[in-house]
């Protein structure tokens, strides 16, 4: 799927149509102590984990593509609901 990397749309902090430049969200480092991780030290042995089992196909077919939209008026940047997608770039 490819996008541009200049659009107009509409600004919710402008409260009008602007131009906005898109750059793609990137994935957070995760904490320490988060709780799947507090659970995988306390299970010993094998078997199956509950929900924190893999899916029978190995990884998804398609990730999530999360994009940030910053207005080049006021310079907020607000996201939309992500979707999926194959392959993704930004059309020039």
């Amino acid at each position: 799927m490819r996008i541009p990397k200049r659009f107009r749309t509409h600004c919710p902090s402008c409260k009008k149509h602007t131009e906005h430049v898109v750059e793609r969200v990137k994935k957070g480092k995760a904490s320490t102590l988060t709780r799947i991780e507090r659970q995988k030290k306390r299970q010993t042995g094998i078997g199956n984990s509950g929900k924190f089992s893999k899916v029978p196909g190995g990884d998804k077919p398609t990730k999530r593509i999360w994009l940030r939209y910053r207005c080049t008026e006021c310079n907020k940047a607000h996201q939309r609901p992500c979707f999926r997608a194959k392959k993704f770039d930004f059309a020039e």
